[in-house]
């Protein structure tokens, strides 16, 4: 019996972990920061992220010796 209680309290935890997170209670005033408040320092490390491009590998390099 007491299992089962321990069970639905961590369920009932997890459940409403995730409404959180996910901002679903923001109309009860119970919200997360959001990243910008929260890493401040993260943001002003970045530099030129605008810069990094994203390019195919080409066949030639992948291919196993």
């Amino acid at each position: 019996m007491k299992l089962r209680l321990v069970l639905a309290v961590l369920l009932l935890a997890n459940a409403g972990y995730w409404l959180w997170s996910r901002g679903d209670l923001a109309g009860f005033g119970m919200a997360p920061a959001s990243l910008n408040e929260r890493e401040p320092q993260r943001l002003a490390r970045q530099v030129h992220p605008e810069w990094i491009q994203i390019r195919k590998e080409s066949k030639s390099s992948s291919a196993a010796p």
